[in-house]
């Protein structure tokens, strides 16, 4: 059985770490409660990916955090972790055949027609949006803010993560979305701390669970 938790669901940006390193990042965000870490680097090649991703390997051995590359296969072979793509990547039928059917695999819808075309034989969850706008991912779909977010999470037949634009004030909106988590950049990589970044998040996560747990009133 895959086992995964997109509550708090990094993306590494190679430019937005610095000064640290992504590892150095990565590190530090799972520390402080990321529960996922995506290895995205569009320059660096397989070899670049293979090479960071067995370095992200080692600092995260032992947390329970999981690693997914985004869109290059090979690498994500190399290391033996999931992938992600977008809807100009690889197809999802295509990457699950490659990756086999044990590992996740993640897919990225911005509409109706893509997230209703999602097979929850294939795909193991969503990342939906931009949900605002955003300068990590230049060209990016139209955002479709929070109640375009919900619209597409009710549509979507698999675990959905929101992307696009969020901090931490954003928890509660995603949440209320149907959203199992806040997929997020420039709200941890290159913040001065990156695990208080991270747990801070994390924190308004579980408290927003708990105040939405079964039999507690809300005011």
């Amino acid at each position: 059985m895959k086992r995964f938790d997109l509550s708090v669901y990094l993306v590494l940006d190679e430019e937005l770490c610095r000064p640290r390193t992504m590892v150095e990042t990565a590190r530090a965000a799972v520390a402080g409660g990321a529960t996922m870490v995506q290895l995205r680097d569009k320059r660096a090649g397989t070899a670049g990916l293979v090479e960071t991703g067995r370095a992200l390997q080692a600092a995260l051995a032992g947390s329970e955090a999981v690693l997914i590359v985004n869109d290059d296969v090979e690498a994500a072979l190399a290391l033996g972790v999931g992938l992600h793509v977008g809807q100009e990547d690889m197809k999802a039928a295509e990457a699950r055949a490659r990756i086999g059917p044990g590992a996740i695999l993640g897919l990225s819808v911005e509409d109706e027609p893509a997230t209703r075309a999602i097979d929850p034989a294939v795909v193991d969850y969503a990342g939906i949006g931009p949900v605002f706008a955003t300068a990590t991912k230049p060209g990016h779909k139209p955002p479709i803010g929070t109640e375009g977010l919900a619209r597409l999470v009710a549509l979507c037949p698999v675990p959905a993560v929101a992307i696009g634009g969020l901090k931490v004030g954003h928890v509660g909106a995603v949440l209320d979305s149907g959203a199992l988590g806040l997929a997020v950049v420039s709200a941890i990589c290159g913040q001065a701390s990156p695990e208080a970044a991270a747990r801070e998040i994390a924190e308004a996560v579980a408290a927003w669970r708990a105040s939405h747990a079964p039999g507690v009133t809300r005011p």
